[in-house]
């Protein structure tokens, strides 16, 4: 079930090979995800290159208040609390091949380097993450890092091809929000 591609999918990645087509020495997208799981948690190690600027990497990062409208598993996200550069993120969804879930989340940003993320409570027992951002020359890297421990014994026993595939889909949707609110000018 793993192994099939949606089709929602399959129309993201060609949407990203025909935009990349267009500049035979522009840099191209890239994404790379990896989970591991060590006991009970999953560690996510994700690398994405996007040639979009840093201004439009962050504001597609940070729309917290949208980004239902463009993550196809994430069903309603709020921000429910600000000060200064900490915010209170609600969100529910449905993975795609796995259960209903609910975070909130404190999130921390320095802007246009750096998002650091920790579930005050919600589908998981514990969930940090950091999103480190940087500058290249025709685009932006994003290295993501991601410890989680699922609540339910199930998730944990066959989760670790769910999870990577969720973050996958929702990097590349992320990518493809990206691109579309900063196309290239060739």
């Amino acid at each position: 079930m793993a192994a099939m591609i949606s089709r929602r999918q399959a129309l993201a990645w060609l949407v990203l090979c025909v935009s990349c087509a267009s500049g035979a020495f522009a840099m191209e997208p890239s994404l790379a995800v990896t989970v591991t799981q060590t006991g009970e948690a999953f560690v996510v190690e994700v690398v994405a290159e996007v040639p979009v600027p840093l201004d439009g990497v962050w504001e597609v990062l940070t729309d917290f208040d949208h980004m239902a409208l463009f993550i196809g598993n994430i069903k309603s996200s709020r921000v429910v609390r600000r000060e200064e550069n900490t915010l209170w993120v609600r969100q529910e969804g449905a993975a795609e091949y796995g259960p209903l879930f609910k975070s909130e989340r404190e999130i921390r940003l320095e802007p246009k380097r750096r998002i650091v993320a920790k579930s005050l409570s919600g589908s998981m027992k514990r969930m940090e993450s950091e999103a480190r951002l940087g500058q290249l020359t025709d685009g932006v890297r994003i290295r993501y890092h991601a410890e989680a421990v699922p609540d339910s014994a199930l998730a944990r026993m066959f989760g670790a091809t769910i999870v990577r595939h969720e973050v996958e889909e929702q990097f590349r949707e992320m990518m493809l929000e990206m691109m579309r609110r900063y196309p290239r000018r060739d």
